[in-house]
């Protein structure tokens, strides 16, 4: 059967995440990750499925893609598929052409798994490479060392705090209590965790983490510290309290990416016990 692609309704999204949960592996590269997902449900179940693409033969979904934004599509396949030519040819095609509904005319991003063979594809009908992201991974085989910093789970009480936390973060962000609750309700989320960090009585950083299940890596995303609380480790404690979650929720490894442009967040993982695995270079069309 032809391979087929979708943009599958909200009642499907629980397909998609089963599928993405099932292809991660520490053997396998870095990849889009059931987090990922979860975190994109802040903006509702409707813009989320809107968002994703997947690509199926005879009935069963081999590659997934999320657009974060109108012009990055972050895309993966089933590991025994990366390599697979002619997915990855069909795959460039659909993201080449506006008309497949994947991708927009114009400037485009796309987020590839290491040593797939769509990477191959798009550099073949002229992408180029674009910026590059440190992709980080700390095993979580043995106990994880306490953070030294005081840290809850968040519950209903604490959603305020946690969305005020998240815009002191990350410059122009628009995290709210309803994109808290929008993402809480999601599947992704029964698997997630929300964690606050203190100092004293004062709410300095935050981390969200999400586990893919039992003996399989686990993501972050995204972990801040609150703007007037930087310098002071409160970003390394919280990632240390977020491996730990991810160890509670069973998860074999604590990964993330950031871009390799900010030295001081990939610093930040490091000091936390993550070890940099490799760079990924996004492809890109200029026009």
């Amino acid at each position: 059967m032809d391979l087929e692609l979708r943009t599958p309704g909200i009642d499907e999204l629980g397909s998609v995440l089963t599928a993405l949960r099932e292809w991660q592996s520490d053997d396998a590269p870095l990849q889009l990750h059931p987090g990922d997902l979860g975190w994109y449900r802040q903006l509702g179940a409707a813009k989320a499925a809107a968002a994703v693409r997947t690509w199926s033969r005879d009935g069963r979904i081999v590659a997934v893609g999320m657009l974060d934004g109108p012009d990055v599509l972050r895309v993966t396949a089933a590991p025994r598929h990366l390599h697979d030519p002619a997915l990855a040819r069909r795959m460039a095609a659909d993201i080449a052409d506006p008309d497949r509904g994947v991708l927009p005319a114009g400037r485009a991003n796309v987020e590839i798994p290491n040593g797939a063979a769509l990477d191959e594809c798009l550099a073949e009908i002229g992408w180029a490479t674009d910026e590059a992201w440190t992709l980080l991974r700390r095993d979580l085989s043995t106990p994880v060392e306490g953070p030294g910093l005081r840290t809850a789970v968040v519950g209903p009480e604490q959603v305020g705090l946690r969305a005020a936390l998240q815009r002191s973060a990350f410059e122009g962000s628009t995290f709210s209590e309803e994109r808290w609750h929008a993402m809480a309700s999601g599947p992704a989320y029964a698997d997630a965790r929300c964690l606050i960090g203190f100092d004293d009585d004062e709410a300095v950083a935050v981390i969200t983490v999400w586990s893919a299940g039992p003996g399989r890596p686990g993501l972050i995303e995204p972990m801040g510290v609150h703007g007037d609380h930087r310098g002071r480790g409160h970003g390394r404690a919280i990632c240390v309290a977020g491996a730990a979650a991810l160890q509670e929720l069973g998860s074999s490894s604590a990964i993330v990416a950031t871009p390799s442009s900010l030295v001081g967040a990939v610093a930040t993982y490091r000091s936390a016990g993550f070890a940099v695995l490799t760079e990924l270079l996004d492809r890109h069309r200029e026009a």
